[in-house]
């Protein structure tokens, strides 16, 4: 059994990636969303763990489960033999290999890297919201229920909410 976590604010194909390619190596592979207390969540936990359960549905063996609290110890209590982590750069080696030595000191439990797939490399949950954030089309970055939430979070009950197209606004830049 493996663990994949994240805060997946929001999950993106490339988050779905890895799932998909960890689960045909292992038989459970366990979306573990959590909080994570250096970001400030655009999506409230509850609306991540719904929207990821949706992502996944259609990937045997794939679940979504909560982490309240150290992944070492959710890992412990799940039983997992491994945690999956994607990478798509150096620099997020960098920040994983701390994490990952960590994990292994507190519970023995290893770390697997699995390296993006090099036409997803750039989708990041960051960059997914900045994109949004400006008027930049979000579509092929998350499913639609994803843009749809995401869209509806950074702009609640403008003419940009939920379902509403991601393309830019119209911006009136005539003189008064």
């Amino acid at each position: 059994m493996a663990v994949f976590p994240g805060s997946f604010d929001p999950i993106t194909v490339g988050h779905l990636d890895v799932v998909r390619r960890a689960a045909g190596i292992f038989d459970t592979v366990i979306v573990a969303v959590g909080r994570n207390a250096a970001k400030s969540a655009l999506l409230p936990l509850d609306e991540r763990l719904r929207l990821a359960a949706l992502a996944v549905a259609g990937i045997d063996g794939a679940t979504v489960s909560e982490v309240p609290g150290l992944l070492a110890a959710f890992c412990a209590e799940k039983g997992a033999d491994v945690i999956v982590k994607g990478l798509r750069s150096g620099s997020d080696l960098d920040d994983e290999l701390p994490m990952a030595a960590m994990n292994r000191h507190l519970t023995g439990v290893e770390t697997l890297f699995l390296p993006a797939d090099g036409g997803l490399g750039h989708v990041a949950s960051s960059l997914v919201k900045d994109v949004a954030r400006h008027g930049g089309e979000i579509g092929g970055l998350v499913t639609p229920e994803v843009a749809a939430a995401v869209m509806a979070a950074l702009f609640p009950g403008g003419s940009r909410g939920a379902g509403a197209a991601t393309s830019a606004p119209n911006i009136d830049t005539s003189e008064e």
